[in-house]
This record gives C-alpha cells, sequence and structure tokens, in this order.
C-alpha cells in the first residue's frame, strides 16, 4: 500500500475539521475518500464543501459495506466511540478515534482488547501530544533531569463556559449523552498529559466533583483531585467550567527541582544539589539548596489533529512509531471515572478501579435522571460536536 484511503464517521465541528485538511492533500499518503453523518444537514455541508470524488453515506455500516476505505476517523459523540471502532476493526479497518476514548473503562477495555487483536494501525487523537511544549516536558521528567518526582500539581480553570453553551445541545453535560462534564468533554488531553508526562499513574484517588455547582447541568462542572503515587508522591488536579479568568499551570516538583508549564513557557528551577542529598548533608540549621531559575527552550511548532493523522497514516504505510496509541485512551478516562466514582461513593478510589461498580453507578444516574434545561435541540446526533 502507498496510499490510506480514510473515511470520516462524524462530520460535525471535529469531522468537519479532519475532513478539510485531508481534502486539502496536507497529509502525506492519504486520501479522503468518504464521510458518513446521520444529520442530512452535515452531508449538505458536505457536498458544498469537499471535493465530488468524496462519497457521502447516511451511516457507518454503509461506509464500512462501500469497502472504498482502508482507515477511518471516529468523530461521534463519546458513548459511541468503542462500539464504533470495534465495528471497524471487525471491517478490517485501520482506526483513529477522536478523544475520550469513551465514558467509562468497562467499554473501552473491551476495544482496546478488540484492538489488541487485529493487525490494524489504533491511534486516538491526543492533538496536544505534538506539543513541543509538553514534549519537552516529559523529556525532561523521563531523562531524569527533574529527580525523583514528589508533586503534581496542575490547576486547569480556563475552560469557561455559559449556560448558553449547554443549552445548545439536549445531551450536552447530562449523564445519557456524554457521560460527564468538564472531566469528560474539556479536560481529556490534560489528563492525558498528566500521567503522559510523568510517566506514572496514581495508585489512588480521592475527589470532591460538583455537580451543576455553576451551571443548570447534571453533571461536574468544578472539581478537586488529590492523589498519591507509589513513590509517594502526590498530586492534585484541579478544573471547572464556572470561573473567569482562568489558569493553567501545571507544576511538578522533584529531587532536582521545580518545572512550571504556564502561559505557554516552561521554567526549571533547578537545584545545585539534590534536594535529598543537601538534607542529609548540610549542618547549618536554616537554609535551602541553590537554585537556578532556567528557561527552558522550546523549538518546534504544535502540529495539532493534522499532526497525529500524519503520524498515524506513517505507522500505517511505514510502520512508524505512534505518538498516540489507541490503547492508551483507557489510562485518562481511569483518571475521569475514578474521580467521579470517589466523589460517588465519598470514598478513596483505588487504581486499576472497580469497573463494574463505575458502570453500575452510572447506570443509575442515566437511569434515575429527571433532569431537564432549556435549548433549542434537544436530540442526540452523531456528528461530534465538542
Amino acid at each position: 500500500m502507498d496510499n490510506v484511503r480514510i473515511g470520516i464517521i462524524g462530520i460535525g465541528n471535529m469531522g468537519s475539521g479532519h475532513a478539510r485538511y485531508l481534502a486539502n492533500g496536507e497529509v502525506p499518503g492519504a486520501t479522503l475518500t468518504a464521510v458518513c453523518d446521520n444529520n442530512p444537514a452535515r452531508l449538505d455541508w458536505a457536498r458544498t464543501n469537499l471535493p465530488s470524488s468524496v462519497q457521502l453515506f447516511e451511516s457507518a455500516d454503509a461506509l464500512f459495506a462501500s469497502q472504498q476505505v482502508d482507515g477511518v476517523i471516529v468523530a461521534v459523540p463519546h458513548y459511541l466511540h468503542p462500539p464504533m471502532v470495534i465495528k471497524a476493526f471487525d471491517h478490517g479497518l485501520h482506526v483513529m478515534s477522536e478523544k475520550p476514548a469513551g465514558v467509562y473503562t468497562k467499554q473501552v477495555r473491551e476495544m482496546n482488547e478488540r484492538a489488541a487483536r487485529s493487525d490494524r494501525v489504533f491511534g486516538i487523537m491526543f492533538n496536544q501530544r505534538t506539543s513541543p511544549l509538553y514534549q519537552k516536558l516529559r523529556d525532561l521528567i523521563q531523562s531524569g533531569e527533574l529527580g525523583e518526582i514528589k508533586r503534581t500539581n496542575w490547576i486547569i480553570t480556563n475552560w469557561y463556559r455559559s449556560q448558553s453553551y449547554y443549552d445548545s445541545g439536549g445531551w450536552r453535560a447530562t449523564w445519557a449523552g456524554e457521560g460527564g462534564g468538564v472531566l469528560l468533554n474539556q479536560d481529556p488531553h490534560q489528563l492525558d498529559l498528566w500521567q503522559w508526562t510523568v510517566g506514572m499513574m496514581p495508585k489512588r484517588v480521592r475527589a470532591f466533583c460538583a455537580f451543576g455547582k455553576y451551571h443548570n447541568i447534571e453533571v461536574e462542572d468544578d472539581v478537586t483531585a488529590y492523589v498519591e503515587y507509589d513513590n509517594g508522591a502526590t498530586g492534585l488536579f484541579v478544573t471547572t467550567t464556572g470561573e473567569a479568568p482562568g489558569t493553567n499551570r501545571f507544576e511538578i516538583s522533584g529531587n532536582n527541582g521545580k518545572v512550571v508549564v504556564e502561559d505557554g513557557r516552561l521554567t526549571f528551577w533547578r537545584l545545585r544539589v539534590s534536594e535529598r542529598d543537601f538534607n542529609r548533608d548540610y549542618r547549618g540549621g536554616f537554609g535551602q539548596p541553590e537554585s537556578w531559575k532556567c528557561e527552558v527552550p522550546v523549538h518546534g511548532v504544535e502540529t495539532a489533529h493534522k499532526g497525529v493523522t500524519i503520524n498515524w497514516v506513517s505507522a500505517i504505510l511505514h510502520g512508524t512509531p505512534l505518538l498516540a496509541p489507541g490503547e492508551e485512551g483507557i489510562k485518562g478516562l481511569t483518571l475521569s471515572n475514578a474521580m467521579h466514582l470517589s466523589t460517588w461513593t465519598d470514598a478513596w478510589v483505588d487504581l486499576p478501579i472497580d469497573e463494574d461498580l463505575y458502570y453500575e453507578l452510572l447506570q443509575e444516574r442515566i437511569r434515575t435522571s429527571t433532569f431537564k434545561k432549556g435549548g433549542s435541540d434537544q436530540t442526540l446526533d452523531v456528528t461530534g460536536t465538542h
């Protein structure tokens, strides 16, 4: 194979964005050959904005049956990601899934098991892994420059959303429609980057989610979570859609200093002597290790969604290692599921979580929901808007 024929399932905000750069020929070795959506308005958009050579289908089944694609980008609502990915594997196709991997890990684990039985290439659209800033951060940590990690803190509160945003779709911010709020819709990238950059998952989580604290919604719009790692390190994750102006500050403390990512900069307060060594050897009472403030140079350009797709296509054609393997989508989802479960049970949650209990409690919330909200669109479609 020297060219990958790509189809897109769901051409809402995310899917149409993928369609544009593919149709423009911006991904070497790839051709957009088909799109599908069950919303006639989105198919009208495709007729107007995509080349006439791109075939249009009203369902994923029709697209699969056409045999006009070698791989698909799945850009439908959250609950539909795993079943659509599994169906694509069943048709022998390579798959790129939009984030999040799904809503609950029990479902995503089944997807990953199906992927493991396939010889197809499975990626997930963690586009922020293409950021030179976070790649450099990961390099600093994984190379040992920071030393053993002591603490990780991420305050990500610049997700402000008005009530009108939530009212724009009846499926938004409901347990049945999205399966969560800020953790499932806005934060999948940060939850992924949190574990990807530090290179480890927590061993347990204690979280406090507030549901509908700032908006007329039934899911979480304010979260504070505390985590503990196997090596004794601790962490904090704070997020909300109800604060303005917001903050985006990721701070990691280690034996050799502290790294802060904020305002597009990577700053390393580097200790001349390891804190543990200084603590052991210093005899002067008050005092602390000498610290140098280093602005770490970051080179390159974030290639975002297109970059992840280019990498995926290169993996299909040339065996290039994936920047964002699809199987890794379960990691960030595990964190958000653990935060929900900790709040629902008012207790610590050990990782891996009790997937059956999480599923049971989620289904209970869907089944007993009496939540109603205003809005012009009370339907759930498969256009993959976020």
